[in-house]
């Protein structure tokens, strides 16, 4: 009895700090690529590449990195992480067809939360997208004013792949180098 007991334990204990590939955030790996190419396939797998550029950007940053500056006059890595979870939330209004100007409450977010709500963001902005007829019907909303998709693209999109990108260097800077095995090519880890 103690036997099965100890057994239960530890598969309890193990099975809690384990974690499957099920349980990972979005973007460990990008989703398999479409079938077919439409408007709608496309723009989900930029967002998608997207996606698994700031999962890998921002995996295993340390706080040392989060407060990582290389001048006065720049933003830190976190300050960055922030405009890119901005941003994601744009991408995501889109999509849902939400208004940006409906002020919600000033979320008190740490770096662990905001990095999950952007991963969770651009991983339902593209699943929309994926499945959409038409991806014009996504506009970004301010008020009365709605701006083409097309601004989407050129816009919160490619500004949040830039800003990866400085967080990617500003990593580097701070001595903890982005994951070399990440394959932006293959949206995989290489073995």
């Amino acid at each position: 009895m103690k036997t099965v007991f100890t057994a239960i334990l530890v598969l309890a204990f193990t099975s809690g700090f384990s974690q499957s590939h099920d349980d990972r955030l979005p973007y460990y790996e990008i989703p398999e690529a479409p079938e077919s190419f439409t408007a709608g396939t496309v723009a989900a797998r930029a967002v998608d590449g997207l996606g698994f550029r700031y999962y890998w950007a921002t995996e295993g940053l340390r706080q040392a990195d989060l407060d990582f500056k290389p001048n006065a006059d720049a933003r830190s890595s976190m300050e960055t992480i922030e405009h890119i979870y901005r941003l994601s939330k744009m991408i995501v209004n889109s999509t849902l067809k939400k208004d940006n100007n409906i002020k919600e409450d000033k979320e008190e977010l740490n770096f662990e939360e905001m990095r999950k709500a952007t991963l969770i963001n651009f991983k339902t902005a593209a699943d929309i997208l994926r499945t959409s007829d038409d991806i014009s019907q996504f506009k970004i909303v301010f008020g009365d004013r709605e701006i083409p998709f097309w601004n989407q693209i050129n816009g919160p999109i490619e500004d949040a792949v830039w800003h990866c990108g400085q967080v990617v260097l500003l990593r580097r800077s701070s001595g903890n180098p982005f994951n070399s095995k990440a394959s932006l090519f293959n949206g995989k880890l290489r073995d």
